[in-house]
């Protein structure tokens, strides 16, 4: 929750994610896992999850998405969904992603915050639809030590647990290999295999 956790929660808390918004998640990996968590905890009407597949779809469910987009099985989601979401949390990390169709899904005066860091940079945004609709593109990373201490009470209060697969540490570098694969649902976490205490050495 240090990491993950509070990447997806701030800006969600910070754009007013609650009662009457409609909350949209884009991925659904490490990060996207704990922003549909988060968006039910704090009480939105709405959180829509959209991934590449349905193959998800049901631990979104179960993570308390109530609707889901699969982008791959469906060429017309944008127009679909159009104009449904107050705001995004966009946790993908590619240069290729259709950001003009994920900008198409949200309302006027709708908040685009994006948490993944694409290695080249985000894709071409065009203006036309950010000035029709008043649209804001925006950014965030990690939280204060008060929202920190805000989102573990809030999780507390409403039993939010991330998903986590713990692995051996001599598991490391399969770990970090299926990790690129997609694979893991939705946090690794390493753990010693011995409970012994590790002593500095001198």
């Amino acid at each position: 929750m240090l990491c993950g956790g509070i990447t997806t929660y701030t800006p969600l808390k910070f754009h007013g994610a609650g009662p009457g918004k409609s909350v949209g998640i884009i991925g659904l990996g490490g990060l996207g896992h704990f922003g549909i968590m988060w968006a039910k905890a704090l009480g939105a009407d709405k959180v829509v999850v959209v991934s590449r597949t349905s193959a998800k779809k049901d631990d979104a469910f179960k993570m308390g998405a109530t609707e889901f987009i699969a982008t791959d099985e469906d060429p017309k989601w944008a127009q679909t969904h159009e104009d449904k979401l107050d705001i995004i949390i966009c946790t993908v990390s590619s240069t290729s992603m259709p950001i003009m169709k994920y900008l198409a899904l949200l309302k006027l005066d709708g908040t685009f915050v994006q948490v993944g860091a694409p290695d080249d940079g985000l894709p071409t945004v065009f203006p036309l639809p950010i000035i029709m609709k008043r649209l804001k593109i925006t950014g965030s990373l990690i939280g204060s030590p008060d929202e920190i201490r805000e989102m573990m009470q809030l999780a507390a209060d409403k039993k939010v647990r991330p998903w986590v697969e713990e692995r051996p540490m001599s598991d490391a570098n399969q770990t970090l290999v299926d990790m690129d694969k997609n694979k893991a649902r939705y946090r690794y976490t390493l753990v010693n295999e011995s409970n012994r205490p590790v002593r500095a050495g001198l």
